[in-house]
């Protein structure tokens, strides 16, 4: 799900519906192509064509989706005597399809949104998938080797948070049920038990959330925390307890530049299946690439505005990945960065887009970036 929300906003303006009143696609203060007006009056149905890019997978591919999208009003509260507007998350429908280079495919449909009467967030999200990957693995005698898997599997994912009385916190159950299949098994890295198997995690989830805007944030604080446990009376095939944190920091450092640092802590406790283990996930590096019980990154990324409507980016992070056989003192650091431009392509929703180039310890590697490249 990764940055679908993001390319959902910025297709609505490609695509013309019936029905619809005339809408300008340039802004009215600049009068430069802008989609702010177009996407905030879409409705119905939004046909959304994605790029994938991830080395991974080949470096190639794409995705469409099919997608309708509700907005929502937002939360009105009396504070101190004065009337408060909360921003309020839309409501979104949608299924999608996608092939990639590397012969890996996928099918799925999600719903995201709020349930206003609640005060709550939710997401739904389920599909079918078969993918190749590699995975890496160190021996004593021979060093690192590289394991190719095809995986066929069935996800489910859920969440619904409540806010925490008129707070920014919210807090409330995350839900995920994985049944895999592996295929091209190997006797030197997978175990019998990981051929066939399911994943019934149950956890407990928190967000904070003061950025100014969720798309492409230029100040603000954003915390996320899931502790999840996956157990037999859940009717999983493995228990393991899993802790994943993040926090992202925004900070103006001028009228121009923009200054964004992240933070991320995994560790897993128990008997996991190697599909599960955390893994890096760092602009120039592959998916799966860097595995550990334990994976920590921290990142930063500088934006320019250098004039109204573009910006230069440049990012750069350090991440490790720790086994049950070594230590943070033993694991070795790796290091990933780059450049991008972005465009204000809907300025009434501070929404950029545009393109990364990064490397990596190994590659360089391309992204397709609309909003922000940090997302949970």
């Amino acid at each position: 799900m990764k940055s679908i929300y993001f390319f959902i906003l910025f297709s609505a303006g490609t695509f013309l519906m019936q029905g619809q009143q005339k809408i300008s696609f340039k802004d009215s203060l600049d009068h430069k192509l802008d989609l702010s007006d177009w996407v905030i009056s879409a409705k119905g149905f939004i046909p959304v064509p994605i790029l994938i890019t991830e080395p991974a997978l080949g470096g190639g591919g794409g995705l469409m989706a099919a997608v309708f999208i509700k907005p929502n009003t937002p939360y009105l509260d009396s504070i101190d005597g004065k009337l408060v507007k909360t921003r309020v998350k839309p409501n979104i429908y949608g299924g999608a399809g996608g092939y990639t280079a590397n012969g890996t495919w996928l099918v799925g449909g999600f719903t995201t949104g709020a349930i206003k009467k609640w005060r709550a967030n939710y997401r739904v999200a389920t599909g079918l998938a078969n993918v190749n990957l590699n995975f890496y693995r160190d021996f004593p005698t021979i060093g690192e080797c590289s394991f190719e898997f095809n995986m066929k599997t069935i996800p489910f994912s859920a969440y619904l948070i409540k806010q925490i009385n008129r707070s920014s916190w919210y807090a409330g159950l995350d839900y995920l049920f994985l049944k895999t299949e592996l295929k091209n098994t190997n006797i030197d890295f997978n175990t019998p038990k990981e051929v066939n198997s399911i994943i019934s995690r149950l956890g407990l989830l928190v967000d904070y959330d003061k950025r100014d805007n969720i798309f492409t944030p230029n100040k603000g604080f954003l915390f996320n925390s899931l502790i999840g446990a996956s157990e037999d009376f859940l009717g999983s095939d493995y228990n393991y307890v899993l802790i994943n944190s993040a926090a992202f920091a925004y900070l103006p450092i001028s009228n121009k530049i923009t200054s964004g640092f992240r933070v991320e802590y995994q560790q897993i406790f128990g008997d996991a299946p190697f599909y599960m283990l955390p893994y890096v996930n760092m602009r120039g590096v592959p998916v799966m690439r860097y595995q550990g019980d334990i994976v920590a990154l921290a990142e930063t990324e500088w934006r320019w505005d250098f004039t109204g409507r573009y910006s230069l980016v440049a990012f750069g992070g350090l991440s490790t990945a720790v086994s049950k056989q070594s230590n943070f003192q033993d694991s070795s650091w790796k290091a990933a960065g780059g450049m991008g431009a972005r465009y204000l392509i809907a300025r009434k929703l501070k929404l950029r887009m545009g393109i990364d180039i990064a490397r990596g310890p190994e590659e360089w590697a391309y992204y397709i970036v609309f909003g922000t490249s940090w997302t949970r």
